[in-house]
């Protein structure tokens, strides 16, 4: 029988810190897990087994990485840091030996499929606010086989990611991770989980990618994303209004949206992906004035 890992602690982070001379940035956003009970949660929620490769997007020192070799059948840890990079795969040997961990040095937001060592099928991230809404939709976007995810982010950037339409938080995100998948909130994580403590709270968002090929094509995917950012760019205003500039005037943006069976005095965010699809199909389907 596998022996268990030896997860990390809040010496045990701070020790590791001290020995890189590591002092964390806002610009990596770099806020490490210490708690054991939070990173086996994590793990538990996102439903890791036996079967499953993780791609884990920023490991830092290890917190998460630990649980998940402890529970899949690999991990690929991509770090944009090189320091922590070069660090992890002894922290992997000396707390989870004989586990299978690559780690790819690379920035998570221009990571392409060649770039991975392993195809992942589940994504489990500790993921940089700044950057959690642009890393989820690249990397489902580029990576096809990834059929699940957990991430943590900022508690803001969860509800958005998770909003259906008609909810405050609803907005572009809402609808572009739609596109990919089901989302759903899994629950809040305490600041005091974290070193050094985030001055901001956190949540975890979950995800599983819709069956076949519902997602359509990269051209209807650029397509529908254009009306969404459009729509949102000017959120208070109707459809009609917001759309003019994307349509070439209100009234080709009216005849787009009444072909698509869209009322134009909505608002996008009344809208879910299906309406948008629609839109997008009628602007290519319709003469527009």
């Amino acid at each position: 029988m596998t022996t268990p890992a030896r997860l990390l602690g809040p010496a045990d982070v701070r020790a590791l810190a001290a020995e890189l001379d590591l002092r964390p940035t806002k610009r990596l956003g770099q806020n490490f897990v210490h708690d054991a009970n939070t990173v086996r949660r994590i793990v538990r929620l996102a439903g890791v087994g036996p079967d499953d490769v993780v791609l884990e997007v920023g490991p830092g020192l290890g917190s998460l990485t630990l649980p998940l070799l402890e529970a899949a059948a690999g991990v690929v840890a991509v770090e944009i840091d090189s320091v922590l990079a070069g660090r992890l795969p002894a922290t992997a040997a000396e707390r989870a030996p004989g586990r299978d961990l690559r780690v790819v040095t690379a920035d998570a937001l221009r990571l392409a499929p060649g770039d991975l060592p392993l195809a992942p099928d589940v994504l489990v991230a500790n993921l940089p606010y700044n950057v959690a809404v642009p890393v989820v939709l690249h990397l489902l976007a580029v990576l096809p086989g990834l059929r699940r995810g957990l991430v943590m982010v900022q508690a803001e950037v969860a509800e958005r990611l998770a909003a259906r339409p008609g909810e405050k938080a609803y907005g572009a995100p809402s609808v572009k991770l739609a596109w990919y998948a089901d989302a759903r909130r899994a629950g809040p994580v305490p600041r005091a989980v974290f070193w050094p403590v985030p001055g901001v709270d956190s949540g975890l968002v979950a995800f599983t990618r819709h069956d076949g090929e519902s997602a359509g094509s990269s051209d209807d995917r650029r397509a529908v994303f254009a009306v969404v950012d459009a729509a949102f760019a000017q959120r208070r205003k109707s459809l009609r209004a917001a759309l003019a500039g994307w349509a070439g005037s209100a009234p080709a943006a009216e005849a787009v949206l009444r072909a698509a069976g869209v009322d134009p005095g909505a608002r996008g965010e009344s809208l879910d992906v299906t309406a948008f699809t629609a839109i997008a199909r009628a602007r290519r389907e319709v003469p527009t004035p």
